[in-house]
């Protein structure tokens, strides 16, 4: 990046240059004193030294407006129309002062120029609001771009019958926008990108019918794309990047003929099909990023669009099929970009041969020709479906499995510098520039991977920048220079030893300055994730570090690697400035990466070893709790003993904090009642909020649940697990603490009494069963202890502030040993809940949970109770369910509470994974991780169909029948044991019994031993 510096002194505060360009046919040709006046005094408030004091014939003396003209982002122009009264008066018509850093307000002065019909002050560091009085003069084009402006867009201007321009990018202007901006009916340009603009687009808007250009980008606007905007038939341009605004994208945007550019990315809402471009048959850049598109690429792009396009990005939809061969036919392309969709079939040829910048990266092609995951300028990194064989390259399958054995446990890089060492770290060099669409892998350690161009400027090649001002960078080397993406960049560790790590990510802004010039002005935006979960949200690296120039770091202390690749994604999201200092800056930014193990590296342990131990140290110190239980060791009182072991795997509390937390167990406090007892919402000496889970003496579960639920939960941690702050096992008292929730569970949010019940809108639901998803996930596959919950219903879910869903109530669960699928103690688990398998034949692996969870997820689609869902027809919601599928109508599941308000194609999604979860076999169910892509649209979904056979019922229906009967049993009233098919079941007079959360069909109210909250 160039600094300008302009040719002459200038002052600290700015520096104004002006060119005068003029009529001139006679020496007499004079300024009215009132124009001199205001322009003297516009030159005095905006502190500018080189424009001499101006007279009355300064239009017409050659020196009378000092011009000057730097470039196109600096320069000045003042225009004199000396026509009037027979060419003896001149007026001041065009005003162009840009990037002349002046400071200050925008001067009411302007108003006075009353023959004023442009006024230009891009780029300076004007700051207050856009003055009213300028509505009095004839302004044809109003542009303001790259200023400091607030406040919200006057309602007067409304009033500017000549408008015809007005440009507001890169201010700090928010509220609504106002509806009677609809009635500028000769505007033509209205660019209001980078601002802070809230609402919806009015309504009003449609009657712009001469509008050529609209730009939204970046604001926090809601509502859908508006269907009106088919009215403007003269449009050439549409930026929506990052708006806030929901898709899907109208039918109408086929109306627009004559549109040139189309950038829209990053929309809320459903998925929906590609929308019908056939029409657009001049469009040169076609942006359709993060827009959830669905289905195949039309080929018709090939065909209508052959002679025209430049640039086509549909990166981060959910596209399927293969690449159209009519793209081959674009004869202009020079940027396609298909980053993380779900493409299949074989890569073309003509891609791999072509030398233009491509990015097929993160798909699900077939291997055919692919050798390497770079080829040319084609990214193609895990871009192959997971079911590839071994015999192609590791980059280019999921996950970037390591191609030989995990040895790296740490990983420290300079981005965009070279290898430095600061104190006992070395840090590796990362001096690459390639970035357009680029795979850069370092000796199996490391690799990034870039995805973009520069918006209007796709000519930049920088993907690396040095610090270019010499700020006072602190601290560190390490902030002296940076890698830069204009949408996407990925950082991986490779081949990283599987556990635990704190990830630190090093940032400064070094692309903007410190002080009071439009330099300063630029905002920078963009979201961090690690391994695939959002860690930063419109993170401004000036706003976190209070300035340019200042080097920070962000902390993530327990980040999972797994399967040996650490990944590290940075993306822009459309949001924040795109034209300070110039076009094209944009898009996230990082100075250096710090990743250090949370666990003692050395001794040669494998893995597998590791996790052995783990294992087992676990296991000791349970039976040592129990062997303690029972009085043989270390008991203090053997009637009433205190499980001091409990120390070992959690916090510790004293039976006074309890008390003074909860009120001493008041009533008022109490928030839960079941099997092991009762809960109690408390508030400790520094104003935490906790859950207090009270053993019943009356519960003979309770002391194997207590133990179990420290064993297992005090070795997790997840945002989707319920955290478990500690215990206290004084006297009688057999207490856990947990976290508190504010939100109480989802089964009193879904179905609870009426006064209960939460308002649930289809992404609160969807975002709900994502988090039970994932939670799951941790528990299955990340957790160095697999471990299966065993309990998973909606009472067991609880809800935080922000409605994330919180798994709870670890006291049955157990650990998964793959190698022993069955069982022989009590089958535990609630009925309606549990997996066939595991309630007929006693048969428990993971996939028990997963069958639990589709019928969650029914639930939460439904609103409706697994158990007597239907009580004159059906005993199950999930019979229900498979009725409706055989009948076309499964989305009369969905809630009647959601009215319209809900994505029919996600609905359907949904509840398609409920019944592939729900699968009688458990080998067909998928594993919980698979259940999270498809629930985020980046699998498909291919859930069987499940018939009913009136003369051969299908197993999953017999299952159904017996444990209905299973609930409806009873028998003789002294307790016994029977084995059943291997499994040890116990019953007594109140039926069969299946462990302490078991609820039977024949019970109207389920015990919920639950954390809820008040």
């Amino acid at each position: 990046m160039t600094r300008h510096r302009l040719p002459f002194p200038a002052t600290a505060a700015s520096v104004l240059l002006v060119f005068c360009s003029f009529v001139c046919h006679c020496n007499s040709q004079l300024l009215p004193a009132d124009e001199v006046d205001a322009l003297n005094t516009i030159a005095t408030k905006l502190k500018n030294t080189h424009w001499p004091k101006l007279t009355r014939t300064s239009c017409s003396d050659n020196d009378g407006f000092n011009g000057f003209n730097v470039t196109d982002y600096i320069k000045s122009n003042v225009t004199c129309n000396c026509s009037y009264q027979s060419h003896s008066v001149c007026h001041v018509t065009n005003i162009q002062l840009r990037g002349m850093n002046m400071t200050g307000v925008i001067p009411q002065e302007f108003g006075r120029l009353a023959y004023l019909e442009k006024l230009d002050l891009n780029r300076n560091y004007l700051n207050g609001t856009i003055p009213t009085n300028l509505t009095q003069i004839p302004l044809v084009i109003l542009s303001l771009t790259g200023n400091r402006i607030s406040g919200t867009i006057p309602k007067e201007i409304a009033n500017m019958a000549t408008l015809e321009e007005l440009i507001l990018e890169d201010n700090m202007l928010g509220g609504h926008l106002d509806p009677n901006l609809g009635k500028l009916s000769r505007l033509r340009r209205l660019l209001l990108s980078a601002n802070n603009f809230t609402g919806e687009v009015p309504a009003s808007f449609g009657n712009l019918k001469n509008l050529t250009d609209f730009l939204i980008d970046g604001s926090s606007l809601r509502g859908k794309i508006p269907e009106f905007i088919g009215n403007w038939t003269r449009l050439s341009r549409i930026d929506m990047q990052g708006s806030g605004i929901e898709g899907p994208i109208p039918s109408s945007i086929s109306l627009l003929k004559t549109l040139t550019q189309l950038r829209i990315s990053d929309l809320g809402g459903p998925s929906s099909p590609f929308p019908d471009l056939k029409n657009l048959t001049k469009l040169t850049y076609l942006v359709l990023r993060n827009c959830s598109l669905t289905g195949p690429i039309p080929p018709y792009i090939g065909d209508v669009l052959a002679d025209t396009l430049y640039t086509l990005d549909l990166s981060f939809n959910k596209l399927t099929g293969p690449i159209p061969d009519s793209l081959q036919k674009l004869k202009k392309l020079n940027f396609l970009f298909l980053t993380d969709n779900m493409l299949s079939g074989e890569v073309p040829r003509w891609v791999l041969q072509n030398r233009h910048n491509m990015d097929l990266s993160y798909n699900d092609f077939t291997a055919s020709s692919l050798s390497t995951c770079q080829q040319s300028n084609v990214n193609l990194v895990s871009s192959l479906s997971s079911s590839t064989g071994n015999s192609t390259d590791w980059c280019v399958k999921k996950d970037l499995p390591c191609p030989g054995k995990p040895q790296y446990s740490s990983l420290f890089i300079n981005c965009g510098g070279q290898r430095h060492t600061v104190g006992d770290k070395e840090y590796l060099d990362d001096m690459s520039t390639e970035g357009p669409s680029n795979f850069v892998a370092f000796n199996e350690q490391w690799a990034y991977s870039s995805t973009g161009y520069y918006l209007d400027n796709d000519k930049v090649r920088g993907y690396t920048v040095n610090n270019p001002f010499a700020l006072n960078v602190t601290d560190s080397v390490l902030y002296q220079t940076a890698r830069l993406s204009p949408i996407s960049l990925k950082y991986y560790g490779l081949c990283m030893i599987p556990g635990r790590y704190k990830v630190r990510l090093h940032f400064a802004e070094i692309q903007f300055t410190n002080d009071e010039t439009f330099s300063s002005n630029g905002r920078r935006c963009f979201d961090v994730s690690i391994q695939g979960e959002e860690v930063l949200t419109n993170f401004n690296i000036m706003e976190a570090a209070g300035g340019a120039g200042i080097g920070i770091y962000k902390d993530f202390d327990d980040v999972l690697v797994n399967n040996t690749t650490l990944e590290i994604h940075l993306y822009w999201s459309g949001k924040g400035t795109t034209a300070i200092p110039s076009r094209g800056v944009h898009g996230p930014l990082i100075s250096a990466i710090t990743v250090t193990p949370n666990f003692k590296v050395g001794g040669g342990l494998s893995t597998g070893a590791i996790v052995g131990i783990v294992l087992s140290s676990v296991l000791i110190v349970l039976t040592l709790i129990a062997v303690w239980l029972k009085g043989v060791l270390c008991r203090r009182e053997i009637k009433d003993p205190e499980l001091l072991s409990a120390d070992l795997l959690t916090g510790r509390f004293t039976l006074r904090q309890i008390k003074a937390a909860t009120g001493n167990f008041s009533v008022e406090n109490k928030i839960g009642e079941g099997g092991f007892g009762s809960v109690y919402k408390g508030l400790l000496s520094d104003g935490t909020a906790i859950a207090v889970k009270q053993l019943s003496s009356r519960s003979k579960q309770g002391n194997r649940e207590f133990l179990n639920e420290i064993g297992m939960i005090s070795a997790l941690h997840h945002p989707n697990l319920v955290k478990l702050y500690g215990c206290c096992t004084e006297g009688k008292q057999l207490l856990l603490v947990y976290e508190y929730l504010e939100n109480n569970c989802l089964a009193r949010a879904l179905y609870g009494c009426e006064e209960e019940r939460l308002d649930l809108d289809w992404e609160t639901r969807k975002k709900i069963c994502i988090g039970i998803a994932r939670g799951l996930t941790h528990l299955h596959e990340e957790s160095p202890l697999k471990i299966v919950h065993r309990d998973i219903k909606a009472t067991n879910v609880l809800l935080d502030r922000d409605l994330n869903a919180k798994i709870s109530d670890f006291g049955i669960a157990k650990l998964d040993e793959e190698e022993n699928t069955h069982i022989s103690t009590r089958v535990a688990g609630t009925i309606g809940y549990m997996a066939p398998e595991y309630v007929m034949r006693g048969h428990l692996t993971d996939k028990a949970d997963v069958y639990s969870f589709g019928i969650v997820a029914l639930e939460i689609v439904s609103g409706k109770k697994n158990v007597n869902c239907h009580p004159e027809e059906f005993v199950y919601l999930i019979d229900l369910a498979y009725v409706l599928r055989e009948q076309g109508n499964l989305l009369e599941l969905v809630d009647p509470r959601l009215g319209s308000n809900y994505s029919k194609k996600e609905a359907m999604r949904m509840l398609s994974i409920a019944l592939l979860c729900t699968n009688p076999s458990p080998i067909l169910r998928p594993p919980m991780s698979s259940v999270v892509r498809m629930l985020k649209g980046k699998a498909a979904v291919k859930a069987p169909v499940v018939k009913r056979d009136t003369m051969d019922p299908d197993p999953r229906f017999r299952a159904f029948e017996v444990t209905s009967n299973i609930g409806q049993i009873h028998v003789a009233t002294t307790p016994f044991s029977q084995e059943r098919d291997g499994v040890l079941v116990e019953t007594s007079t109140d039926g069969i019994w299946l462990d302490s959360s078991v609820s039977t069909v024949s019970t109207e109210k389920e015990e919920a031993g639950d954390l809820h909250s008040a």
